[in-house]
């Protein structure tokens, strides 16, 4: 059996590890993963990115990004609060007022764990590690090929370009 290559996390010597995420859709639920996971490679010191496409847009663009829904609707795994194990019938999910009421219900359970919303996460700049840079959004897909002008793109934190 070859020897397996096992990252030391502990040592203070820059890796050169990167990762890149990819932001590719819109809905609240989804944002959250990609913006996480990137506050937590940059607390271990890791070059990261971002790279917005398709429905992500929605995460960077100013009319859409405070007005992220939740919808169940597809949802296999959505339970009521606190009650694991008890699914939720899907014939509901599409019954008028369920997308207005699964969005604030999840978005109360976000602001009950201390987590900002979207653009304040987008805003924030996290604690760096070892030297980590903060994360600069790419979108190799122009946002303009999307109808996304420049002045409804949110900007990069703290350089002032847009993401």
């Amino acid at each position: 059996m070859s020897d397996m290559i096992v990252p030391s996390f502990d040592d203070d010597a820059s890796s050169g590890r990167k990762l890149a995420i990819i932001c590719s859709k819109g809905n609240l639920d989804m944002a959250y993963p990609g913006l996480i996971l990137a506050n937590a490679a940059l607390g271990e010191g890791i070059e990261t990115h971002l790279f917005f496409t398709f429905w992500g847009f929605d995460m960077i663009n100013k009319k859409t990004m405070e007005h992220l829904k939740f919808s169940y609707l597809g949802n296999t795994a959505m339970h009521p609060p606190g009650h694991f194990g008890v699914s939720m019938p899907q014939g509901m999910a599409g019954l008028p007022g369920m997308t207005a009421m699964t969005t604030k219900m999840m978005k109360k359970q976000i602001a009950d764990l201390d987590v900002p919303e979207v653009p304040e996460f987008l805003d924030r700049r996290p604690r760096r590690a070892r030297g980590a840079r903060v994360p600069r959004a790419a979108a190799r897909l122009r946002c303009q090929d999307v109808g996304l002008p420049d002045e409804r793109r949110h900007d990069a934190p703290g350089d002032g370009r847009p993401l």
